[in-house]
C-alpha cells in the first residue's frame, strides 16, 4: 500500500469509526444522527411516557403535539400562508401521481406536463387516467441530460402545470423556476429530493408533494402542501382517502397515519431549524456540489452526464470515461466506506447524493478518492 492510498484509508476509518459509513443513497437515505438518536430513543421510551412511539395512539395528546409541532415547523421553514395547509399523508409520491389529477383534473381538462427523467414519465401515465396531458417539453430523446427551455404554457388552456423540480435518476433541477411562476398558469412540483434544500418562495406553488425519505424524515410518509383555493373544482366524485379537502379537516389524521414516519419527520424538520433552516442547507449544499462538480470536471478519467446549467445540487451524476474502470471504482468506493455511489439501475454510472443531512466532510472524502483513483489509473 503506497503512503497516499495509506492515509486516505486512515482518513476514511476515521470518519466512519466516528460517524458511519459516507452514505450518498439516493433514498431512503442520510438522516442527522441526532435524529437517530432521539428516534432509537422514542422508540424504547416517548418522552418519557413509558410507551413506545410504536405503541401510542395516534388521537392522543402524546402523538397530537408530535404531528401539530411537525406541522408547524414546515410552515415555518417554508414561510407559508394561510391559505397553504400541510397533510402528512401515506404512500410515497407515486401515490401523489395519481392523486394530484384525481382532485386538480377535470376530465373535459387539460394539464401541462414536463417530461424530464423517469419520475416525471410516470406522473404523465397517471394523469392521463383522469383527463387530456399536454407535454409541453421533453428532454427523453436526448436521454434526459438536459432540461428543455422553450416551451409554451397556457392559462387559459392548461389547469395546471406538472413539474419535477429535481431529477434524481439522471440529475437535473430546474433552477430558474420563473417561467412556471409568471405563465399565470397553477404550479404544481414534485419535490421529494429538493424539498428544504433552497430557497424558494413555497407560496407561489399551488401544491408541493414530496416523498419523505431525502430531505424531510423516513419513509413511509409522504408530504403534501396544497393552496385551499386550487380544490374543490372537479366534477368527479373522490373518495375520501383521496380527497385532499378530507385530509385538511381532518389534520392528517383521516385514518390512522404513519405514526413513526411522521415522528422522524417532526426530529428531522426540528434539527434543520436548529441547523439555520432552509438559507443555512443551501449554502452548505452549494458549497458540496461546487467541490463535487469541480472535481468531476477536473479530472479526465470522469464525465458528467448532465449539461452544466441544469445540473442537480442534490444528485451528481457521472460515468467514467472508461467503462473498464466502472467497477473497479465502484469496488474501491465499497472498500472505503462509500455507500449508494452506483448510478440507477437502467442509467448506471455513479450517482453522488447530497442532502441536507450530508456532511461536507464526505463529499471531501468522494473527491479526494476520486483524485486518488485517477491517479493511479493516469
Amino acid at each position: 500500500m503506497t503512503t497516499d492510498t495509506k492515509e486516505l484509508s486512515n482518513r476514511s476509518a476515521a470518519v466512519t469509526a466516528t460517524s458511519g459509513k459516507h452514505n450518498f443513497n439516493s433514498g431512503p437515505s442520510i438522516l442527522p444522527k441526532e435524529v437517530f438518536e432521539e428516534a432509537a430513543q422514542g422508540v424504547l421510551n416517548f418522552n418519557g411516557s413509558g410507551l413506545s412511539i410504536l405503541e401510542i395512539g395516534h388521537r392522543t395528546k402524546l402523538f397530537g403535539a408530535v404531528i401539530e409541532e411537525a406541522i408547524a415547523t414546515l410552515k415555518e421553514l417554508m414561510q407559508l400562508d394561510s391559505e397553504h395547509e400541510v397533510l402528512f399523508l401515506h404512500g410515497g409520491a407515486s401515490t401523489q401521481f395519481f392523486q394530484v389529477p384525481m382532485n386538480l383534473l377535470d376530465g373535459n381538462a387539460v394539464a401541462a406536463y414536463t417530461d424530464t427523467g423517469i419520475w416525471g414519465s410516470k406522473a404523465i401515465k397517471e394523469a392521463k387516467l383522469f383527463g387530456s396531458v399536454d407535454v409541453v417539453c421533453s428532454s427523453k430523446a436526448e436521454n434526459y441530460t438536459y432540461l428543455p427551455k422553450n416551451f409554451v404554457l397556457d392559462k387559459a388552456k392548461h389547469a395546471y402545470v406538472h413539474i419535477t423540480s429535481n431529477e434524481t435518476v439522471y440529475g437535473t433541477q430546474w433552477h430558474d423556476l420563473s417561467p412556471f411562476y409568471n405563465s399565470g398558469v397553477p404550479v404544481v412540483a414534485d419535490m421529494s429530493s429538493d424539498i428544504l434544500s433552497r430557497q424558494l418562495d413555497f407560496n407561489r406553488f399551488d401544491l408541493i408533494y414530496a416523498g419523505a425519505q431525502k430531505n424531510i424524515g423516513a419513509a413511509g410518509v409522504n408530504v403534501v402542501v396544497v393552496n385551499k383555493r386550487c380544490l374543490g373544482k372537479v366534477t368527479r366524485a373522490l373518495p375520501s382517502m383521496m380527497d385532499y379537502r378530507a385530509h385538511i379537516e381532518a389534520s392528517s389524521l383521516l385514518n390512522t397515519p404513519p405514526v413513526f414516519a411522521i415522528y422522524v419527520c417532526m426530529l428531522t424538520l426540528r434539527w434543520l431549524k436548529n441547523f439555520g433552516g432552509i438559507a443555512a442547507a443551501e449554502k452548505l449544499n452549494n458549497q458540496k456540489a461546487e467541490l463535487m462538480y469541480q472535481t468531476v470536471d477536473a479530472l479526465p478519467i470522469f464525465k458528467g452526464t448532465v449539461a452544466k446549467e441544469d445540473r442537480s445540487t442534490m444528485n451528481a451524476c457521472f460515468v467514467a470515461t472508461n467503462e473498464e474502470l466502472e467497477k473497479e471504482f465502484l469496488a474501491l468506493c465499497e472498500k472505503e466506506g462509500m455507500v449508494g455511489v452506483k448510478g440507477y439501475r437502467t442509467v448506471g454510472g455513479f450517482r453522488v447524493s447530497m442532502y441536507n443531512a450530508l456532511p461536507l466532510e464526505s463529499v471531501k472524502a468522494m473527491t479526494d478518492l476520486m483524485k486518488h483513483f485517477a491517479q493511479t489509473k493516469g
